[in-house]
C-alpha cells in the first residue's frame, strides 16, 4: 500500500474563525473598560490639553498614523533596492 503524499494541514489557534471573534470581542470589551475607567480616575496633568478625555488614546493613534506615513515615504525609498539588484 502507498503512503499518501500530502499530510493533513496543521490547523492552528487563529484559522477557526470563532476564535477570530472572542478575541476581537476581548480587545473590544477591553477598550470600553479602559475608555470608561478614564473618565473614573483623576488626572494630574501638566498642560492642559492633558486634561481633554481620551487625550492619551488620540495622541497614540494620531502619532501611529505618522509613523507609519513617515515610514512609507520618507524612510522606504532610503532602504528599497532595485528589483534587479542581486542579479
Amino acid at each position: 500500500m502507498k503512503a499518501p503524499d500530502t499530510e493533513p494541514e496543521k490547523k492552528y489557534l487563529f484559522d477557526n474563525p470563532r476564535n477570530v471573534k472572542i478575541l476581537l470581542g476581548c480587545f473590544y470589551a477591553s477598550l470600553v473598560v479602559l475608555l470608561l475607567i478614564e473618565f473614573l480616575l483623576h488626572k494630574h496633568p501638566h498642560f492642559g490639553w492633558e486634561a481633554w478625555p481620551e487625550f492619551y488614546a488620540v495622541y497614540g493613534f494620531v502619532a501611529c498614523v505618522v509613523l507609519v506615513i513617515v515610514a512609507k515615504y520618507f524612510l522606504r525609498p532610503l532602504v528599497k533596492r532595485d528589483e534587479d539588484y542581486y542579479d
